[in-house]
């Protein structure tokens, strides 16, 4: 069977072939490009990717915009106190098992104790795809694999009541500084 793909630059990515409707999409400048390279070359590696920086520099329109453009279903979560590992792993479970993405939305307000397990978690997935895994164990159940699966987060960092990110747990992100938007270009189109 003949598998439509997309290029860019080391990474070579399954399309998904998931339709939202004809939705309206993002300016591309400069930053949303730096952004999208970051996350598909992220992916490559088996890696997630962070978009950081101030709200409404578009880390999550552009993570949400290249799942559009490479057929993939992301869903955006937003991240809480509230949040706990049980929640997360049955997430990742379902991201794993249907190869979907998910932006996890100011994942720097999770708590410490929790970041930690998830960090596990994560990396569990990440062994599985280097490995070439099909099936694997997932909080002790074994669960199909899709490598396509992918989780990103974005942070705002210096608000009240953020998280400083665990080693264990930065080194499974990719980053990527979304700082100021090019308002010009953005205006032009």
């Amino acid at each position: 069977a003949n598998l439509v793909y997309s290029r860019q630059i080391n990474a070579r990515l399954n399309y998904g072939y998931e339709y939202m409707g004809a939705a309206s999409r993002l300016v591309i400048t400069p930053l949303t490009d730096r952004c999208w390279i970051t996350i598909t070359n992220a992916l490559h590696i088996h890696l997630g990717a962070s978009p950081a920086g101030p709200a409404g520099t578009g880390k999550t329109e552009s993570t949400k915009d290249l799942a559009k453009g490479l057929g993939m279903f992301c869903i955006v979560f937003n991240c809480s106190e509230q949040v706990d590992y049980i929640m997360m792993g049955r997430l990742f479970s379902g991201l794993a098992q249907q190869g979907a993405w998910t932006c996890l939305d100011e994942f720097n307000r999770i708590n410490i104790e929790v970041l930690s397990v998830i960090a596990q978690q994560l990396l569990k997935i990440r062994i599985a795809k280097m490995r070439g895994d099909t099936i694997f164990d997932f909080e002790h159940t074994q669960i199909p694999l899709k490598k396509e699966c992918g989780v990103f987060v974005t942070m705002n960092p210096g608000y009240a009541g953020r998280t400083e990110l665990p080693d264990n747990l930065k080194i499974l992100f990719r980053p990527v500084a979304m700082m100021i938007p090019d308002y010009e270009l953005i205006a032009e189109i």
